[in-house]
């Protein structure tokens, strides 16, 4: 259950204690709660700091500064810690951090990696049942691999072959497509989980995890069928929060190593994983004229600066641009 926000109980720093109570009271995603924690653990002791008041924002430049001359991190991994040094001492700390001047990271930006079709279908039929419809779902509908084991049955709606993500990367609800090709598989995922659930119920469980906000809206649909996740674990286990005994969703690490089993066994020499699929399902997407702006809501992108990067992967030979070569 790595996905669910740990007891403030369990903590052991007061200070740490208190920083994860001030990011949960602005509604950060818990990936980007565990992310922020990780970088403020890691500047303090980088820093030597023993007390709160020893905390200065001015520090953060030595810190960044370091991370890429030392530890060689990409761009996107110093931006991380940026947003989380200045969360930490402009937003709790009220310090100002308007005049940070720092080395910034240069290292190349990769594009990634992408299936051709063939290959994301050669894999996918390699794959056991049910990481085979989270698959399905990564490349047909481009979804995360933790988007998709978080679903719940009410996520689908098969009469505008649609999928509600909820509480997607940066704690953002969207929508997305659902191919018609998985609808019957979907169905009898579905009529899987409602049997289980009766069993569950039966035993006195039944009970799912509720995020805060769900649980707020929702308050008695922990138990109802609707609410239940679409790919559920085999196992009862406890909610690390209440202690309560209850069903979660399958691991991303048990999909994870499905599928870089099946990319070896499709003899797929490419450095790919469950991501992969999502680049894929963008691209393709390209290559069919879909507008950027359109695969930017379905992605759940922030900035379609981040979509771009697909059109350096679809290349310019799409746009009908000839090699020299090829004139005549």
């Amino acid at each position: 259950m790595k996905d669910i926000p740990q007891p403030l109980s369990s903590i052991k720093s007061p200070f740490l204690a208190e920083v994860t109570t001030f990011i949960r009271t602005r509604g950060l995603a818990y990936s980007t709660e565990k992310a922020y924690i990780s970088w403020i653990k890691r500047f303090i002791l980088f820093s030597r700091y023993q007390h709160r008041n020893q905390i200065n924002a001015r520090d953060i430049q030595q810190f960044l500064e370091h991370l890429v001359t030392t530890k060689n991190v990409s761009p996107n991994t110093q931006r991380t810690a940026l947003n989380a040094l200045v969360f930490l001492c402009r937003e709790m700390l009220n310090q100002d951090t308007s005049l940070l001047n720092f080395k910034r990271s240069k290292r190349s930006t990769k594009l990634p990696e992408v299936f051709s079709h063939e290959e994301a279908m050669s894999i996918i039929c390699l794959l056991q049942y049910p990481c085979r419809l989270v698959a399905q779902l990564m490349y047909g509908s481009g979804l995360r691999v933790n988007e998709a084991l978080r679903l719940r049955i009410n996520d689908i709606n098969f009469d505008t072959l649609s999928i509600t993500v909820r509480n997607g990367k940066g704690n953002k609800d969207r929508k997305t497509l659902l191919s018609p090709h998985i609808i019957a598989d979907l169905k009898h995922q579905i009529e899987s989980v409602t049997a289980l659930y009766k069993l569950d119920t039966k035993n006195g469980y039944g009970e799912v995890y509720m995020p805060y906000a769900l649980q707020r809206k929702y308050p008695n649909h922990a138990k109802s069928l609707g609410w239940q996740y679409l790919f559920p674990a085999k196992n009862i286990s406890k909610d690390p929060r209440s202690n309560r005994l209850m069903r979660h969703h399958l691991t991303d690490r048990s999909v994870q190593q499905q599928v870089a089993t099946a990319v070896k066994q499709a003899k797929i020499l490419k450095k790919a994983n469950c991501h992969t699929f999502r680049h894929s399902f963008a691209t393709r997407l390209l290559e069919a004229g879909t507008d950027l702006r359109n695969i930017q809501e379905l992605l759940g992108h922030s900035d379609i600066k981040t979509t771009q990067i697909y059109t350096h992967v679809v290349g310019t030979h799409f746009s009908g641009v000839k090699s020299p070569l090829d004139q005549v």
